[in-house]
């Protein structure tokens, strides 16, 4: 896997990719309009949804979310009961989807994996996955061997997705040889014993990324690394996910596909936790990458709270009117 991820690559950059060829290409990417992509994330973030629109991105929404813990505090009974919520979101419509994944620590996956049972599988396939954040998440502080066991022995528990930190201090510093090393080496870390690997999430934590232009860089490395989603943020850095952030990250995605033919996911964390901004981040999906990036494969939600919200205005659309909020359970 890592010499096809360096095969791929060198064929993009034109040469190894060490520091210099990945600084040449990453600062010849074209600069980031900052005006013009905050006008763009604004615009469709005002588009308007009819109500039989609004039911089908309500349930759309539910399918493509990371339901998270990711607390000093977790206990196993707290990852079981997050676990039986994604089960069964609501308890008084069996018609409500099925999350796409419950996202815990490295530690807490064993309990996920028990908790969920025959549900444990693809989302695609109507079953709930378990993500694990690993390499020394949220900081990234970690030697590479530390990372790559935190890695493996999630893994190893059961976890079909890791959502690893880069180093934004080696990506700040320019070290970009060193960063897609530790990128491609997580990935090879993903593998399974009968040669397949669970899925790869490139957390770039944006809010500390500083510009536009160091956005579109990271997120052009994490790819070309090897990862298989690009995502915002670990959610305990502020500012976390925003539309134009994300609207970003898709042009980029948009534009890999164009170049490779290969599809990248793009999962926007932390701070998205009502139905009506979802549904914003749902309409520039469509029109900036496409509907067919509205899988789970290819794109998440990771919230904590955010069902909540959707539970409840689904509710309100089933029967006119608002539940109380002891409707839905307490996170």
């Amino acid at each position: 896997m890592k010499e096809l991820t360096r095969r791929t690559a060198v064929d993009v950059l034109g040469g190894d990719p060490d520091d210099a060829t990945l600084r040449r290409f990453l600062h010849g990417l074209p600069g980031v309009d900052a005006v013009g992509l905050e006008q763009r994330a604004a615009g469709l973030g005002t588009r308007s949804i009819k109500t039989t629109s609004k039911a089908w991105a309500l349930d759309k929404i539910i399918s493509l979310i990371d339901l998270t813990t990711l607390e000093g505090a977790d206990t196993p009974g707290k990852v079981r009961s997050l676990v039986a919520k994604a089960k069964t979101p609501d308890a008084a419509d069996p018609s409500t989807p099925l999350v796409a994944a419950v996202c815990v620590y490295g530690d807490m996956v064993p309990h996920a994996v028990e908790a969920l049972g025959a549900l444990h599988g693809d989302p695609d396939d109507g079953r709930i996955s378990v993500a694990a954040v690993a390499t020394a998440f949220p900081s990234g502080r970690a030697s590479l061997e530390i990372k790559l066991a935190d890695t493996a022995e999630a893994v190893a528990a059961g976890a079909d997705e890791i959502d690893m930190v880069i180093d934004r201090g080696a990506f700040l510093s320019g070290r970009y040889g060193l960063v897609f090393d530790q990128i491609a080496r997580v990935k090879e870390a993903c593998r399974r014993e009968d040669g397949t690997y669970a899925s790869l999430k490139v957390i770039l934590e944006t809010g500390e990324l500083n510009t536009y232009d160091n956005i579109k860089r990271a997120s052009w490395l994490g790819i070309l690394a090897g990862g298989d989603f690009i995502k915002t943020s670990t959610g305990k850095v502020q500012p976390a996910a925003t539309l134009p952030t994300t609207l970003l990250m898709l042009e980029t995605v948009r534009d890999w596909h164009r170049a490779t033919g290969e599809r990248i996911g793009v999962k926007p964390a932390g701070g998205i936790r009502s139905s009506k901004d979802a549904i914003k981040y749902v309409v520039t999906v469509a029109e900036t990458a496409g509907e067919e990036w509205l899988q789970p494969h290819l794109f998440r939600f990771g919230a904590s709270s955010l069902l909540n919200d959707v539970l409840l205005q689904r509710q309100k659309l089933a029967t006119g009117h608002y539940s109380g909020p002891d409707y839905v359970t307490i996170d």
